[in-house]
């Protein structure tokens, strides 16, 4: 399993008790021996032993150049992104969690001692105290426990909702068409309603000669989309779409002891639509991009984003949305921004987006099945060259346990290390639910985003447009003798004329609307087509 027949040499400086150490263990324990703020992972594996002298560690300012932390079913991914979590909240490093099975709410309480974390805390050489760590809870448009988290339809754009509608890459041309007419109309996509009412309206007889100037809505393809919204509908996917859209600036926020904010998105009412949340996280992450200024090379992240269940992203994704995300990762790192992926093996991300991401946690695999044993090959591929074999270790990590690289100081690779993980401070399980529930409606934010609001937008104004020429189409009512009044109503007219035109202007309605507009939004819109808001 490793070369444990290696001549002894001297401990490198910081190495305590390890003179007699092998000359691979002394490459190791140099290659993590930070002289700068970093989190602790855990103590060195050797040979089937804990070598706690042999601290395996992540530089902080390096936690900015994004990371993968993967492994089988219950191997530990969650406590090790628990782990990870409490440490950068520790440095005043505000963090957000996809919470997809419900049992990272524990991070806001306190931990409780026992058998097995006196063991670990021992093994690795851990000072463990019980912690709670300061926490906002939130939920996909307020389905489960949390603040809700909405979208509007404008805000998210035409490439993340035909990913999350399943539309072909012709009816993804179509609906970014629909997007633009709406932005240079004015026609505020807020819910789904709007989107269809815009929809049905470009496909009538006068809709249509709207088009012309840009480009034609086929009525099959039209169609399609809307039998697309409506099973989305029936889905019950309305609650996502709306206003007051959040804003993401709220996941850089920082309590007021100097923790950072871990930000946790309550996902478990919403497991069985993966397509919709891993979607919505994208939006998230592409709306952060799009709104952060940017800042180079900082001593600490901005905020470390934890993107769960990341495959779901992926699978049956185009090229141009993958190049999206490859080109939204490489850069935001710049934003001071760090993004983790969180799956079960390598393979499951892009090799474009795999190569953007410098820091690798890799719990257990398992090699039952041919193509386990294939996944298993692949993985121990995108390593460094290692003194380990690594198809065996990573078959026999205990949960807990798993092979580490990360960038160093200098941002080169560490050294391959097997390495027995820190057991996380913080309640290892969910909180009860009423305790959830307690924190949300206390939060100052609660009252911000709790109850939906339904304006004026594009349904409302069609609905308006269709009444205003059904009523211009009766017959005219009998003409009232002139008279001054009805001058006045004439010039009246004739003024609501000038007005409606001037109110229906983008220029009016950009300086009318500052904050939250929709108008205009397409100069502004992202490499996903998302809107980018005024702040």
């Amino acid at each position: 399993m490793t070369d444990s027949e290696a001549p002894p040499a001297k401990a490198p400086e910081g190495v305590s008790g390890a003179p007699a150490l092998p000359q691979p263990v002394l490459e190791i324990a140099s290659g993590y021996a930070f002289t700068g703020p970093a989190l602790d992972l855990g103590a060195l594996l050797w040979d089937g032993r804990c070598l706690p002298d042999v601290q395996i560690r992540i530089p902080l300012p390096m936690l900015n150049r994004h990371g993968l932390v993967a492994g089988a079913t219950g191997t530990g991914k969650t406590k090790t992104l628990q782990l990870i979590a409490e440490q950068l909240s520790a440095q005043g490093v505000p963090v957000f969690l996809a919470d997809v099975k419900g049992d990272v709410s524990g991070i806001s309480a306190p931990g409780q001692e026992n058998d097995k974390v006196r063991t670990r805390a021992g093994e690795v050489r851990q000072e463990w105290t019980p912690a709670g760590f300061p926490c906002e809870f939130y939920a996909l448009g307020g389905m489960g426990h949390g603040i809700p988290v909405r979208a509007t339809i404008t805000g998210f754009g035409p490439v993340l909702l035909s990913k999350v509608l399943q539309l072909n890459q012709t009816q993804e041309q179509s609906l970014g068409l629909i997007f633009h007419y709406a932005d240079q109309k004015g026609l505020e996509l807020v819910d789904l309603k709007d989107l269809r009412a815009v929809v049905t309206f470009l496909t009538s007889d006068e809709g249509k000669s709207e088009l012309k100037g840009i480009g034609g809505l086929s009525t099959a393809t039209a169609g399609v989309i809307l039998r697309s919204l409506t099973a989305f509908e029936a889905q019950g996917m309305s609650p996502f779409f709306g206003e007051p859209e959040f804003d993401t600036s709220e996941l850089s926020r920082v309590a007021g002891d100097g923790r950072g904010t871990v930000s946790v998105l309550e996902l478990p009412a919403v497991q069985d639509k993966p397509q919709l949340f891993s979607t919505f996280l994208m939006w998230l992450l592409a709306d952060l991009f799009h709104d952060l200024p940017e800042v180079g090379d900082v001593d600490r992240p901005k905020l470390v984003f934890f993107f769960d269940e990341a495959h779901l992203l992926f699978n049956d994704a185009s090229k141009a949305f993958l190049d999206a995300i490859t080109q939204t990762v490489r850069l935001i790192r710049s934003k001071g921004v760090g993004v983790f992926f969180v799956t079960q093996t390598p393979k499951d991300v892009p090799g474009d987006v795999l190569a953007q991401l410098g820091n690798r946690v890799q719990h257990a695999l398992r090699a039952f099945t041919p193509d386990d044993q294939k996944a298993l090959r692949a993985t121990v591929k995108t390593f460094p060259n290692s003194p380990y074999d690594l198809e065996e270790v990573l078959t026999a990590l205990g949960t807990g346990e798993a092979v580490v690289t990360v960038l160093s100081e200098k941002g080169a690779p560490t050294p391959v290390a097997a390495t027995r993980l820190r057991a996380p401070e913080s309640l290892m399980g969910p909180v009860d639910p009423a305790a959830l529930d307690r924190a949300v409606e206390q939060s100052p934010l609660y009252g911000r985003y709790a109850e939906a609001v339904d304006r004026e937008s594009a349904y409302e104004k069609l609905t308006a447009r269709e009444a205003q020429a059904a009523a211009s189409s009766a017959p005219s009512a009998p003409s009232e003798p002139a008279s001054s009044r009805g001058r006045g109503r004439k010039g009246d007219d004739q003024d609501s004329s000038v007005v409606q035109q001037v109110v229906g202007s983008g220029v009016f309605k950009s300086l009318a609307r500052s904050l939250g507009t929709q108008v205009g939004r397409e100069i502004t819109r992202s490499i996903f087509g998302t809107a980018r808001r005024r702040r």
